[in-house]
């Protein structure tokens, strides 16, 4: 497989692409943003296939959701099997045996003691609007506030807007947004708000939000949760420094707030842990999953501590959360990760990647930051490192022309590229992929 791809037959997008993008700007609501006229018709392991018959290396997993890659054959029997049984039965009312099973591996998977609970949905977004409502109940609404971060992705559902903060569009002509949330500034070390840096800032960014918004602003008596990406995803692939999460858990300790673990992007392995929040050795008390939890099909899944997954009946449901159908997909994707310890495989190809990526920076001064854990990597592009000024234009352009060469990759933040293959990719193809990244790197930066 890996040794003929990238495979480009027709320049893309093709003849039959183009029809399709035609078809689709005349029937879709065109509120999302393509970042290249992709047609997708097929795909197997780390490969996708575009209507005309180019093939690409797939370095975004759809989104970081395509977790054990594309088709993979213990997940085609799963859902064929249980499909035969029946689709659906809804557990807001009945009971089936998937979700119960499912529940329990998931049980054992995050961090935390067994003493928890799950509640299931249909998404990310609806992941967030469950741990959100899950923690106000806890306080029986004494609560009622609730802090997020600048640059935050929850979704798009307006509970889960509200809390987002990414980019200035997501949230435009929406307002007003759930009251009583309150947003902080993120550790982005690169981009300090504070213009410090790290180690010698001593955590300026934990202090504030205590002395400022905790003891000034926001009576922390009042606040039910704290909602955290442990590495941000949209808001351009960024970790904290090592101690961050850790005192962020201490500082709610202290005055009694949840901690509410926003894993949609970074769970299920990849950053080479089943939840990035496991590099910090941290327990959230609620833990929100989706994305890659069922390789594909659509599941929402929040988890946390039985006491604090406590609504009373009727408080909260979904009529299509825990389908059987997912559940079984869940399950069998959990098993693969374990079978074909692709845990490792991201730590593994993770490390390689970032001595790659951190060669590449000693020669472009247009890289200006190369961050990430496992399969989880961000390239941040500059005009200058003085300046730190967005490359924005540079990491469209070289996404683009990955994209024409046959690598499917996406960028995040203002100009981060992002780098997210399914956790079943070889060393091979992702160290192809990263060959064809430097050769487009080069041609953008020498055409300037």
């Amino acid at each position: 497989m890996s040794t003929h791809h990238p495979k480009i037959i027709t320049e893309p997008p093709g003849p039959k692409a183009l029809r399709i993008i035609s078809e689709d700007s005349s029937f879709l609501m065109q509120s999302f943003i393509r970042w290249y006229p992709l047609v997708i018709e097929r795909g197997y392991g780390a490969i996708v296939v575009d209507v005309d018959g180019n093939e690409y290396i797939d370095l975004n997993a759809g989104i970081a959701v395509c977790s054990i890659g594309h088709c993979h054959p213990r997940l085609i029997e799963a859902i064929e099997k249980q499909a035969r049984k029946f689709q659906h039965y809804s557990i807001t009312d009945f009971l089936y045996e998937p979700a119960v099973a499912l529940a329990k591996e998931i049980i054992k998977i995050t961090p935390g003691s067994l003493n928890k609970k799950v509640f299931y949905s249909n998404s990310g977004a609806e992941a967030i609007e469950a741990s959100v409502k899950i923690a106000r109940g806890y306080f029986r609404g004494l609560r009622p506030y609730i802090i997020a971060y600048i640059g935050s992705f929850h979704g798009r559902t307006f509970g889960a807007l509200s809390l987002t903060s990414s980019k200035p569009i997501q949230r435009k002509w929406f307002y007003p947004f759930v009251p009583c949330i309150e947003h902080i500034p993120y550790p982005y070390c690169y981009r300090c708000p504070w213009k410090q840096e790290y180690p010698s800032c001593s955590y300026y960014c934990i202090d504030f939000i205590d002395e400022y918004y905790l003891q000034k602003y926001i009576p922390p008596d009042e606040v039910c949760a704290i909602v955290a990406e442990p590495i941000q995803g949209e808001g351009g692939y960024i970790v904290p420094p090592p101690e961050y999460w850790i005192r962020i858990k201490r500082l709610c300790e202290k005055y009694g707030i949840l901690l509410i673990d926003d894993e949609i992007q970074a769970g299920i392995g990849r950053t080479g842990k089943w939840f990035s929040i496991e590099h910090w050795n941290v327990i959230p008390d609620i833990i929100a999953i989706a994305k890659g939890v069922a390789g594909g099909l659509p599941l929402g899944v929040t988890v946390g501590r039985g006491d604090v997954m406590n609504l009373p009946k009727g408080a909260h449901a979904s009529t299509f959360g825990g389908n059987p159908i997912s559940c079984m997909a869940a399950i069998t994707v959990i098993n693969v990760i374990r079978d074909e310890k692709l845990l490792e495989n991201s730590l593994k190809l993770g490390e390689k990647t970032m001595k790659r990526l951190n060669e590449l920076m000693e020669k472009y001064e247009v890289i200006g930051d190369v961050r990430g854990k496992g399969l989880m990597i961000g390239v941040e592009l500059v005009k200058d490192r003085k300046s730190k000024k967005p490359a924005i234009r540079e990491m469209e352009e070289i996404v683009i022309k990955c994209f024409k060469k046959g690598i499917a990759l996406i960028g995040a933040g203002k100009s981060t590229i992002r780098i997210s293959p399914p956790l079943v990719i070889t060393e091979e193809l992702l160290m192809k992929s990263i060959d064809i990244l430097e050769e487009t790197l080069k041609e953008v930066v020498n055409s300037q």
